[in-house]
């Protein structure tokens, strides 16, 4: 199993939202970048990962659980785009942000520290139980 971290502006697709969607999840669509892309097809059904609030809030919120690996974007009309689905798994008791991240030096080689931007990201087994931590889950959850 592999640890991940999905960004997503909160106006666009929320964790709420995402909650709503249920133990079926949705789409992990709109991504448009080549590195992101390669993550997901990376992705594998069982998978976890934080789900991050971008723009103002630049927070991890809570912890998603891949549902559907790599296939089209059901949206993507070129056929250039894959995404995964995602389905919630849990709330965090207590956001983790991304000062946190720069702030923690046993956080300072992850990729959210390194390259806030890319918007699909792995996470080592460490650094997610490091978050875990700092989000106050005594037992990070795993697949």
């Amino acid at each position: 199993m592999a640890y991940w971290l999905l960004k997503s502006e909160p106006d666009e697709w929320s964790w709420d939202q995402q909650k709503k969607a249920g133990r079926k999840g949705a789409e992990w669509e709109s991504v448009r970048n080549f590195q992101a892309r390669a993550n997901m097809r990376k992705m594998k059904k069982g998978d976890l990962g934080f789900f991050y609030h971008t723009g103002k809030e630049k927070q991890i919120v809570g912890i998603v659980e891949v549902v559907k690996e790599a296939h089209p974007e059901s949206k993507d009309k070129t056929g250039t785009w894959d995404c995964v689905d995602v389905a919630a798994v849990a709330d965090l008791p207590k956001p983790v942000t991304l000062a946190d991240v720069k702030a923690n030096p046993k956080l300072k080689d992850m990729v959210l520290a390194r390259a806030p931007r890319l918007s699909v990201q792995p996470v080592s087994p460490q650094e997610w139980s490091m978050i875990c931590r700092l989000a106050g889950l005594a037992k990070p959850p795993t697949a």
